[in-house]
C-alpha cells in the first residue's frame, strides 16, 4: 500500500514539473505586450512625419532659432519634439520626446563648440544626428532650417552624404543669411563681388570651389528656400554676408531641384535679425508645410 502511495505521488509531482517547464517555455517564446511593441513597432515602423531639423550660427546657440520653432507650433500645428546637443567631439546627445502621431516635428539643434567653422569637422556632426534619428526613430526623409553658418555645415554634409542610399534623403532645405561664397570682412569686401550672366560667382573663395567641384553629390529632387537680407545702406549685405555671397547658392546647385529665392530689404533684412523677422518665419512656414 505504501508503494502504491508514493508511485501515486510521484506521477503527480511528475505531472507538476511537467506543467511547469511547459509554462515556462511558453512564457520566455512568446512574445510579451511590452515586448512585442518595442521589438516590431518601434524598431521595424519608421515614423511617417517629416522631422525638421533646426541650425543656428557661428557662435550662436537655442535662442537663434528658438524664435521661428515658437513661430512654426504657434502658427503651423508643428510641435518641438527634440533637442539634440552636439558635443565638440561630435557626440549627440537627444533630449525630449517624440510621440509617433506627431504631424510635423520639430528638431533644435544646439552645438557645443559654436564657433568651429572647420565644415570637414562641423559636417561629420551633422552625419552622426542623422545616423542616430535613424537608428532611433527610423526617419526617411528630414528638411533642414540652417542660419548663417549653420547652412555651410548641412551643405558640407550633402556634399558628402546627401546621395547616400542607407540614409535618410533631404527633402526641403532652407537657407537664411547663408555666407557660401564668402563673409564681408574675412573673403571679400562689399560690392566686390558680383554675378555674371549664367549666374556664376565672378570671385570665389576656396570653400566655394570646393563646393562647385562635389556639387553632383548633392541629392536631386529637393525644395530649396534660399532668404538673404539686403539692409539698403549701399553694402548690398546684410551687414555679413553679401547678396551675391548668398546667391551663389542658385549657380551652386543649378539643376538639383526647385530653388526659390526671397530678399528681404531694409533693417529687418540685417544678418541676426533674419531669424526674429515675422515674415520671414511666415515664408519659412509656408515653404515647409503648405500644400
Amino acid at each position: 500500500m505504501k508503494k502504491k502511495w508514493l508511485i501515486g505521488l510521484g506521477s503527480i509531482l511528475g505531472v507538476l514539473l511537467l506543467i511547469t517547464m511547459l509554462c515556462h517555455t511558453f512564457k520566455k517564446t512568446s512574445p510579451q505586450p511590452d515586448e512585442e511593441v518595442s521589438s516590431t513597432y518601434k524598431k521595424k515602423t519608421p515614423f511617417a512625419a517629416v522631422p525638421t531639423i533646426y541650425l543656428h550660427g557661428y557662435g550662436a546657440g537655442a535662442r537663434s532659432t528658438a524664435g521661428m520653432i515658437a513661430y512654426a507650433q504657434q502658427h503651423n500645428g508643428a510641435h518641438k519634439v527634440l533637442t539634440a546637443r552636439i558635443s565638440a567631439s561630435g557626440k549627440v546627445d537627444l533630449r525630449g520626446s517624440w510621440p509617433r502621431a506627431t504631424k510635423r516635428p520639430l528638431i533644435q539643434v544646439i552645438l557645443q563648440d559654436n564657433k568651429n567653422s572647420n565644415y570637414y569637422t562641423t559636417r561629420e556632426w551633422f552625419y552622426n544626428l542623422i545616423l542616430l534619428l535613424k537608428q532611433k526613430y527610423h526617419i526617411k526623409y528630414y528638411n533642414t532650417v540652417a542660419h548663417s553658418m549653420g547652412n555651410i555645415m548641412t551643405l558640407a554634409y550633402q556634399l558628402k552624404y546627401g546621395k547616400d542610399s542607407n540614409l535618410p534623403r533631404l527633402k526641403k532645405q532652407v537657407n537664411l543669411g547663408a555666407p557660401f561664397n564668402g563673409i564681408i570682412g574675412i573673403d571679400e569686401e562689399p560690392n566686390h563681388n558680383y554675378l555674371l550672366k549664367n549666374g556664376r560667382p565672378k570671385y570665389m573663395t576656396q570653400s566655394y570651389k570646393y563646393f562647385l567641384k562635389h556639387r553632383h553629390s548633392f541629392p536631386n529632387n529637393v525644395s530649396i528656400l534660399n532668404i538673404f537680407g539686403n539692409k539698403e545702406d549701399g553694402t548690398n549685405s546684410d551687414d555679413d554676408v553679401s547678396c551675391v555671397s548668398a546667391q551663389s547658392l542658385r549657380y551652386l546647385l543649378r539643376g538639383k531641384g526647385k530653388y526659390h529665392e526671397i530678399e528681404i530689404k531694409g533693417a529687418n533684412g540685417q544678418h541676426s535679425k533674419l531669424h526674429e523677422n515675422y515674415k520671414v518665419d511666415q515664408i519659412i512656414g509656408n515653404f515647409l508645410w503648405s500644400k
